[in-house]
């Protein structure tokens, strides 16, 4: 483990200090200590890389960049105020908690989502360079509670893209190799209940990339996708629907005939004049959130709302969402179809639901 920089009192030792944590926190991001009597004999070392990508891999690349972000932040707080960030100080981090929920200076208060997100990264963090990290210590519970009761708020939900909505979509796009892949993306999504990285990550088989999430089968009655998907694998089974139009699995199907893709991932980039499918270059989940918001304004949907409130409102979660609220079926079935652990969590993705169907109040004789 390394040892802790000493504090500085010149601008010109801050720097000094600054870049020196900044490597050592770069340096220790999944680092693995041999002991001392094996480390260099070559024995072991060669599957020291190894591990370490191993420990990446455990969780998603984006929320390793959140949490690296997470971690930078901290640190650079800290040295800003003199102290340093390791080992971990309950007083010191209730104290930094305390900053968010407040804002200060240029710096804007941050959502308690935010701030209990920052929390993960730095308990992540902590973990990796092999300190224990109490959330429930009284320093940081009792200040973390508090922030919830004076700042929490009931949580933002993206407008979920329903039945029509998602037509309206697809018939902004063009009928050319971009317009096959983009459709596909939409429907399979909207059919799927895919998150946006579920979607980029599938290959057309089982292996056919390092990088894979999950690959496809294409049957005579729809498509079975098999996922890699946050809570481990699972199948997802995408019928194919009442018209050639609105079938995401004809939708599929015609972008994988069309780009010529028979390997590797299903969604790829194009060239720039859209007539070539570049098949080793995977779209990357940005690019469904971009589609999602620019059809949306294509489409006209809520033309009501000024534009920069039409796109804040969609995201690559308004797919999953309109499933949730658009399928008609019991509810058991949408949960399994979206693998959520619970009901619970599926009625959160329900934005129409039927309402007091279930009355209480006259149950109970009133």
């Amino acid at each position: 483990m390394p040892t802790e920089s000493k504090k500085s009192t010149s601008a010109a030792s801050d720097e000094h200090d600054d870049a020196h944590v900044d490597e050592r926190d770069q340096d220790t991001d999944g680092a693995i200590a041999l002991p001392s009597h094996v480390a260099g004999s070559g024995t072991l070392d060669r599957l020291v890389d190894t591990a370490r990508d191993y420990a990446k891999a455990s969780t998603a690349e984006n929320t390793n960049k959140a949490y690296a972000a997470d971690w930078k932040h901290f640190a650079r707080w800290c040295r800003l105020k003199g102290t340093n960030p390791l080992p971990p100080s309950p007083e010191m981090i209730g104290l930094y908690l305390a900053d968010l929920a407040s804002g200060s200076g240029p710096s804007p208060a941050l959502s308690v989502n935010t701030i209990e997100r920052r929390l993960s990264g730095m308990a992540w963090n902590y973990a990796q360079r092999g300190f224990t990290f109490d959330r429930k210590n009284r320093h940081i519970a009792t200040v973390l509670a508090g922030i919830n009761r004076r700042h929490g708020k009931p949580p933002v939900q993206k407008e979920a893209i329903l039945r029509d909505d998602i037509l309206a979509m697809v018939a902004t796009l063009a009928y050319e190799l971009r317009g096959l892949r983009d459709r596909a993306i939409l429907l399979l999504g909207y059919a799927g209940g895919l998150r946006r990285s579920e979607i980029v990550s599938l290959d057309v088989h089982k292996d056919d990339t390092p990088d894979s999430g999950g690959w496809i089968e294409i049957m005579e009655q729809g498509a079975l996708l098999t996922l890699n998907a946050k809570t481990g694998w699972r199948e997802v089974e995408i019928g194919r629907g009442s018209s050639d139009q609105t079938c995401p699995v004809h939708a599929l199907e015609q972008w994988l005939h069309f780009a010529r893709i028979d390997f590797g991932p299903v969604f790829v980039r194009t060239s720039r004049d859209g007539k070539k499918a570049l098949e080793t270059r995977r779209l990357g989940d940005k690019h469904v959130a971009r589609l999602i918001k620019r059809t949306v304004l294509a489409a006209g949907i809520r033309p009501e709302l000024p534009e920069k409130d039409r796109l804040a409102l969609f995201s690559g979660h308004s797919l999953r969402a309109g499933l949730a609220s658009s399928a008609e079926t019991d509810e058991r079935y949408v949960q399994k179809h979206l693998g959520h652990a619970s009901a619970e969590m599926t009625r959160r993705y329900q934005r129409r639901r039927d309402r007091f169907r279930v009355n209480l109040t006259k149950a109970a004789g009133l």
